[in-house]
């Protein structure tokens, strides 16, 4: 155990008093030492020999494989696997962080976004950095000097990149300016402009850097997806890749000229993987904003919709491959490029395979990005929308099957859930759309596009058995309905509101959100949103929609000002504080926030960064001399419908890439209505999304499901060898760690079980109360 200082301390300020006790529950059960040191699996400095030992990273380790060797667990025992310990989250919230686990200790997200530092073997409270709100969702990093004397915790929250001391849980305010780097500097935009600069994943530590990607925004001009390095011990910027190429650079003949001026998106929101041994970083590039209309960046778009290879220390360009041109479907990569070996052709190649959205799986070599099997450009349908042109071909990959359906038909209607009436209007409404990969959105009729906006693979989705050459992929089947209406300056008269703000905020909600929330607000799919805004300051409310939670996608193209407007038609008061926690460390304003119980040392981060900093009037037009198209157009992510389809809705994906086919695939998890009606083997609708995998050196694959449930598969042929109960559903990744021999699986399991759209009626997933969730550790019963 790195924490090795015994000393109680007792901190009093403005009435608030309690008891920091860092290492007392350590010595209750480990003994204090100042030297005391128990690793978790041999030495925890960075090293490429040693990570797929621990889980100090974010996906398990600098590749992201999710891969871990271990001999404790095995085929013979796995269903012997019990709860170890439980941690509630305390609080009401939906979790994706991945735990990370560094000599015994684990750090988690809980007790309304506050730090927690826990004893891995025992869950017992070391420290609490509470109201840590508009942190990064999914995770954090962890980096240690060469002499193990720093040690930090690195995380986004709220545009600003911050630093926390492992050992204490304080804020290091030697880091940036006071505690904080601003990270809407240097994206060649005024900072004041800009509302969204952060990720909603961790980002990468390498040596001393860590590289950072972002999540923009999909609306008209974004804030563009810049990929950056910092210093981990100074904060200052390191190196910058264009994305979106400015004059001069390789890429920038793609776009129309000027265009880095006021376009946005083409940003790794996703997960980022490092080739360590190689210094190379490998980002899946998202699509450049807005995503379904592109007639202000007629071009093939590089490096949007793209997988990108950089030089970890300089951030130059290595290679890249397009895997959308000039995208017009969203369907940017995000699940982590997975670093693999395989036999190919008779020789032993060092490669790199990034699953997609749309149900391809690109296998390249890592070095020079030369794709192992041909990648063919076909034709594809051109847009009928103005002043569109959609690119003539896209990349079609040989060689590999596709891992779900790529086209929806009257066929393919699910026999569960619809009444007659409803089979026939979904009939017509089939019938009269068009489906197909590529086809573009219209303003004449609608397109179904399967992958839909959370089809595919997403991110967390993706695994490997490195050295085998085995690639796992969690896949999902669902549709998007997609037409393109004309933005208009100002909605229709709307008879429920009486003034300019409600009229524009029912507008958006029409838009974003009825789909599954219902236009009485009541719920649909999703559940119901009256007076939500009475439950969510602004800050808070915000955070949910932008990162998304639950079954809910993340709608990173709403604009803060309509942000505002949903807000206000759902019942909130524009006027209520920020959230965020007090100012600085704990004492500072402490009478004005509320902390949680236990062993707090700090609360909301470095002083000044603890609330969202508002844009200051964004850019709305574009730069003078741009030859834009007059109107703009938009289209809703078209879901709300995720039981339509014939199941299997989701899926557990084996790749071979010896081989180069599809070893097995199985369904994952059961929907529970479905179950009802007769069906078995159907997965989960929404079931892979936000969910993740463990692969073990002995032949287990862990995955995780939203049936609230965790499942050991056995990893030759796919067939289930345990699973576990969890409170309450779950999305993230799982985490798996070592103490003294002994292996743990710890699942975060914080997100209310919902069935879609038809559980009110059959008294599933009804309101009422939730099981308490939490972070769930499974282990071996002792001998």
């Amino acid at each position: 155990m790195f924490f090795n200082n015994c000393n109680i301390k007792k901190i009093t300020k403005g009435g608030f008093s309690v008891n920091i006790q860092l290492t007392l529950l350590l010595a209750l059960s480990l003994g204090c030492s100042k030297t005391t040191k128990q690793s978790l699996i041999g030495e925890t400095n960075s090293s490429g020999n040693n990570q797929h030992k621990t889980w100090k990273d974010y996906g398990g380790g600098p590749d992201q494989s999710k891969y871990v060797l271990q001999k404790e667990i095995n085929k013979s025992n796995v269903n012997q696997l019990k709860v170890a310990w439980f941690y509630p989250t305390g609080d009401k919230s939906q979790y994706q962080f991945n735990p990370i686990i560094v000599d015994n200790v684990m750090f988690v997200l809980a007790k309304n976004n506050s730090l927690v530092a826990l004893n891995a073997t025992t869950g017992e409270e070391i420290w609490i950095h509470a109201n840590l709100q508009g942190i990064s969702r999914r995770g954090l990093n962890y980096w240690e000097s060469k002499d193990r004397k720093d040690r930090r915790l690195l995380f986004m929250m709220n545009n600003n990149l911050q630093a926390i001391d492992a050992q204490t849980g304080k804020s290091i305010l030697t880091f940036g300016n006071n505690g904080i780097v601003d990270l809407r500097e240097g994206l060649g935009r005024d900072p004041k402009t800009i509302s969204r600069a952060q990720s909603s994943g961790p980002g990468r530590i390498y040596e001393n850097l860590i590289m950072l990607g972002s999540a923009t925004g999909e609306d008209y001009f974004s804030t563009p997806g810049h990929l950056r390095a910092f210093d981990v011990e100074t904060g200052k910027l390191v190196w910058t890749f264009h994305t979106i190429p400015q004059p001069g650079e390789y890429g920038y003949e793609t776009w129309p000229k000027d265009a880095y001026k006021y376009i946005g998106g083409a940003n790794t929101w996703g997960e980022i993987s490092l080739d360590e041994k190689r210094g190379i970083a490998y980002f899946p590039v998202g699509s450049p904003t807005y995503d379904y209309y592109g007639a202000d960046r007629i071009g093939s778009n590089l490096y949007g919709t793209s997988l990108v290879a950089l030089d970890a220390r300089t951030g130059k360009r290595i290679w890249h491959f397009q895997l959308v041109h000039h995208d017009i479907w969203d369907y940017d990569p995000t699940a982590a490029p997975q670093l693999i070996t395989l036999n190919h052709k008779g020789k032993k190649i060092d490669a790199v395979a990034q699953a997609t959205k749309h149900g391809y799986l690109f296998v390249f070599n890592r070095e020079t990005g030369e794709p192992l099997w041909p990648v063919e450009e076909r034709p594809v349908p051109p847009s009928d929308v103005p002043g569109e042109k959609a690119w003539p071909t896209q990349p079609f990959p040989t060689g590999l099957p596709t891992f779900l359906r790529q086209k929806m038909t009257v066929e393919d209607l699910s026999p569960y859930f619809l009444t007659s009436a409803e089979r026939e209007t979904w009939t017509k409404r089939i019938q009269a759309a068009k489906t197909g990969l590529f086809t573009p959105p219209s303003l004449n009729y609608e397109t179904i596009a399967v992958p839909g906006a959370v089809g595919g693979a997403n991110w967390g989705n993706t695994a490997a058995n490195p050295e085998k050459g085995m690639v796992y992929i969690l896949a999902q089947d669902f549709p998007s309905f997609y037409k393109l209406e004309k933005r208009t300056a100002s909605p229709g008269p709307m008879a429920a509101a009486n003034n300019a703000l409600l009229q524009k905020g029912q507008t958006h909600y029409t838009q974003n959100c009825q789909a599954c929330h219902g236009a009485d607000r009541q719920g649909l799919n999703g559940p119901p949103l009256v007076n939500v805004g009475n439950k969510f300051n602004f800050e808070n409310f915000q955070q949910v929609v932008v990162s998304g939670r639950g079954q809910m996608p993340a709608f990173q193209h709403i604009d803060e000002g309509s942000l505002r407007e949903i807000y206000r038609f759902l019942g909130g008061n524009l006027g209520n504080p920020a959230g965020g926690g007090a100012p600085g460390g704990l004492g500072l304003n402490a009478g004005s926030v509320t902390l949680p119980s236990g062993p707090v040392v700090a609360s909301g981060g470095a002083p000044g960064g603890q609330a969202l900093k508002r844009a200051v009037d964004p850019l709305k037009a574009y730069p003078e001399g741009v030859d834009a198209p007059k109107d703009k157009y938009f289209t809703n992510y078209g879901l709300g419908f995720p039981h339509i389809m014939m199941p299997p809705w989701s899926s557990i994906v084996a790749y071979d890439l010896n081989k180069g086919i599809i070893k097995w695939k199985k369904p994952l998890g059961q929907d529970l209505l479905a179950t009802q009606a007769g069906a078995k083997n159907t997965g989960v609708p929404r079931g892979s999304q936000r969910s993740g995998m463990i692969v073990t050196s002995n032949g287990i694959i862990f995955s995780t499901a939203k049936d609230g449930k965790i499942y050991a598969f056995d990893a030759d042929n796919g067939e289930t060898l345990w699973t576990g109960e969890l409170p309450t559903g779950t999305e993230g990744l799982p985490s798996m760690y070592e103490v003294n021999g002994k292996h743990y699986l710890v699942v975060n399991a914080s997100t209310p079980l919902t069935w879609g759209p038809k559980s009110r009626e059959s008294g599933i997933g009804a309101e009422g109360p939730q099981p308490q969730g939490g972070y769930v550790v499974f282990a071996l019963p002792n001998n």
